[in-house]
């Protein structure tokens, strides 16, 4: 398999924060002309038996994936895990230590949120998920889009649920080096999702990369959804400079709220390793 694969290797369904389930994503996925595919629900492995399942019965060639939740350099970072076992108890265990963080940090947005006048928030964004220890920012902007309060997530997020606003509460995720080790001990491998996203000045962002290889990181998400085409090719280098393969997915949440349709990316760069090349074996 060479770079020129329509792989996409990023995406959720309604086992974290996306609206759609495993089976509806693998039948879109495929018709959009995706060969390959992951689903990497947030700090969750709940939808992977289900999610390879349904790519078979459509003939399409699957991977397990995950999206882990990270704090480094006191921002959140999220690496994504391919082609691990998704039973493998360490990796199943850290993660739901990850996700017991969420309801408590739900409940203090709620908070946060009654004080300037928006009030059952918490109930409300419960309504999008139904499990507590899986609540995000994210249903919490559905809710408050459907309620009427905001027009669109965009300005919920910018209103209420980034820093300095009246609903934003950090969480301490896992470290860096405790992810890279679940999905590695699990026969993964970990990848940094989407990097131009985090907030990082040149040298924290090579920090990053950095301790990141340093504990066994093997890849980087260089065409991604929220990435320009001037990103694509910063991280194209990057990935070159650090020995890192590269990988390519959507992040698709949503038919109505993402930036990029699963399937719908440019290729990798021909100079590029894809890290499927390196997951050849555990491609199911």
């Amino acid at each position: 398999m060479n770079a020129l694969l329509n792989a996409d290797l990023h995406c959720h369904s309604v086992v974290s924060d996306g609206t759609l389930t495993p089976e509806a994503l693998a039948e879109r996925a495929r018709a959009n002309g995706v060969e390959l595919w992951a689903l990497t629900d947030h700090d969750e492995v709940g939808g992977q038996h289900r999610a390879a399942a349904a790519a078979k019965a459509v003939g399409m060639k699957y991977l397990t994936g995950t999206e882990i939740s990270v704090t480094f350099a006191d921002i959140t970072v999220h690496i994504v895990g391919l082609g691990f076992d998704p039973d493998h108890p360490a990796l199943v265990q850290g993660l739901k230590r990850t996700r017991g963080g969420r309801e408590e940090r739900a409940r203090e947005m709620a908070d946060g949120l009654a004080k300037v006048g928006i009030q059952g928030a918490f109930e409300g964004a419960l309504q999008y998920v139904g499990n507590p220890d899986l609540i995000s920012r994210t249903h919490f902007a559905r809710h408050l889009v459907e309620s009427g309060v905001c027009r669109d997530t965009n300005e919920v997020f910018r209103k209420f649920l980034t820093e300095g606003k009246p609903g934003f509460v950090p969480h301490r995720w896992a470290q860096l080096g405790d992810a890279v080790r679940w999905i590695t001990e699990a026969g993964g491998l970990a990848v940094i999702a989407h990097p131009a996203r985090y907030d990082h000045n040149p040298t924290r962002e090579y920090a990053l990369f950095t301790e990141f290889k340093a504990h066994g990181g093997r890849g980087v998400e260089v065409v991604t959804g929220s990435h320009t085409a001037a990103e694509y090719v910063k991280y194209a280098d990057m990935a070159i400079e650090f020995g890192l393969a590269a990988s390519r997915g959507s992040d698709f949440h949503s038919p109505d709220e993402s930036h990029c349709d699963l399937g719908k990316l440019p290729y990798l760069e021909g100079r590029l390793t894809p890290v499927w090349e390196l997951l050849a074996d555990r491609i199911q």
